[in-house]
């Protein structure tokens, strides 16, 4: 297990929210943490610490009247550490290659490839096609429903019909390099993990996978380590000192 940096950008801020409260209606989004860094300061940081495979979301739709001031904080970050970074948020086969120029390592991919409550194929070879497999990061966030873990789409607020399986994992291994899992009911909350996802992450044994979402102590990331066997990798956001929580990153940077 190794820690995964994040720099979530909403309304052209670097912030920390809670995950299932996302609306596109009014920018909406109910928040932890508002930085008055902007996103270069904490990709600096990152790289300073040499930590590599974090990623930045842009949180905005590509119609709000903020993204391209989301979009310019994402490219800050990108410029202060090239090939450090992961990018996601509305990336398509258009525009994904200017991410990759700008400085992201990877790009990351979920509406896009997921259409209509399903898999999109043709879509997913397209992203491939765009910028290859080792460069194409999965986001298979999900949401409980039915006593599984479904995909959500759109910023998190549109349930697919795809749930999280290994079976699901193992026919997406082949198009990508890495997959990046928020445990959206989770995400922001500080409460804890969802336990029963990270053992079913747990159980793969094909690329890396990213864990996000509930972290709210120490504690909990060994809770995680635990139930994953180790196998995943995990983001903190909102615990974190640097976002206002009581984690301090120097600790966690010294222990994973």
């Amino acid at each position: 297990m190794k820690f995964r940096p994040c720099i979530d950008i909403h309304n052209g801020k670097v912030k920390q929210i809670v995950g299932g409260s996302l609306k596109d209606a009014g920018n909406q989004a109910q928040e932890n943490f508002v930085s008055e860094q902007d996103g270069a300061f904490y990709a600096s940081l990152y790289k300073e610490k040499g930590l590599t495979g974090g990623h930045i979301i842009l949180l905005n739709s590509a119609d709000s009247e903020y993204f391209e001031a989301t979009r310019k904080q994402a490219f800050l970050a990108l410029q202060a550490y090239p090939g450090g970074l992961q990018l996601g948020g509305g990336v398509n086969p258009e525009n994904a290659a200017g991410y990759l120029d700008a400085g992201a390592s990877h790009v990351i991919v979920t509406s896009y490839v997921f259409r209509d409550g399903h898999i999109s194929w043709e879509n997913l070879e397209k992203m491939v096609q765009a910028v290859g497999k080792g460069h194409l990061v999965l986001d298979l966030s999900c949401r409980k429903r039915d006593h599984g873990y479904y995909v959500v789409t759109d910023r998190w607020q549109k349930f697919t019909r795809e749930q999280v399986t290994l079976e699901l994992l193992e026919r997406l291994g082949g198009y990508c390099d890495e997959f990046l899992i928020h445990a959206v009911d989770v995400e922001g909350k500080a409460k804890g993990v969802e336990v029963p996802l990270a053992k079913l992450l747990g159980e793969y044994q094909g690329h890396p996978v990213t864990y996000a979402g509930g972290v709210g102590s120490m504690e909990d990331i060994q809770i995680l380590k635990q139930s994953s066997g180790g196998k995943v990798d995990v983001t903190v956001g909102s615990a974190l000192d640097l976002f206002g929580g009581t984690i301090p990153f120097e600790k966690l940077v010294g222990e994973l």
